[in-house]
């Protein structure tokens, strides 16, 4: 993984590089509903709905630049719902399989309470078993199954809502 990790709140001009790891997974199918590329302009709003004290967005460092990145998402969108968040994680492919994504998900489970989140809950393809067992690993369990609600190339894919209570 690297000894020399640095993990900091994003900033507006990390965004392209946000975006470049996130259009890498599209292929794939595996990670994202997308399957066209998204560019950094359609992803400013998504960057300015963070905050760090809230729902922080978070680059991974290297020596060689951004390796990862992770979100906190609001749940739902409701006030009810403010000590519930969605983590996302995301790894450079270059990164992939080094215990980067592992590491993310380490800090997500320790900033929680500080965040204020009692319950967090990763979205997850019924197919993307290497997120699934990331997210297993950690202790989350299956919350909601949503069997067939998306499609990517004509192939209609599950969707797994893993959850665990952090606070």
């Amino acid at each position: 993984m690297g000894n020399q990790l640095h993990m900091r709140d994003a900033q507006l001009e990390d965004l392209a590089e946000i975006v470049r790891i996130y259009n890498s997974t599209i292929a794939g199918r595996m990670v994202t509903a997308d399957t066209e590329p998204v560019s950094t302009a359609s992803r400013e709003r998504w960057f300015h709905e963070h905050s760090a004290d809230f729902r922080p967005l978070w680059v991974l460092e290297n020596e060689n630049g951004i390796c990862g990145w992770l979100s906190f998402q609001s749940f739902y969108g409701r006030p009810a719902y403010n000590a519930t968040a969605e983590v996302s994680i995301y790894v450079d492919e270059t990164y992939r399989g080094q215990g980067i994504g592992r590491y993310l998900m380490e800090q997500a489970l320790e900033a929680s309470p500080k965040l204020g989140i009692k319950s967090l809950l990763g979205f997850i393809f019924g197919h993307n078993e290497p997120s699934l067992q990331l997210f297993r690993k950690f202790g989350f369990t299956n919350w909601a199954h949503l069997p067939g609600v998306a499609e990517l190339d004509g192939v209609e894919r599950d969707l797994i809502i893993l959850g665990k209570r952090v606070g």
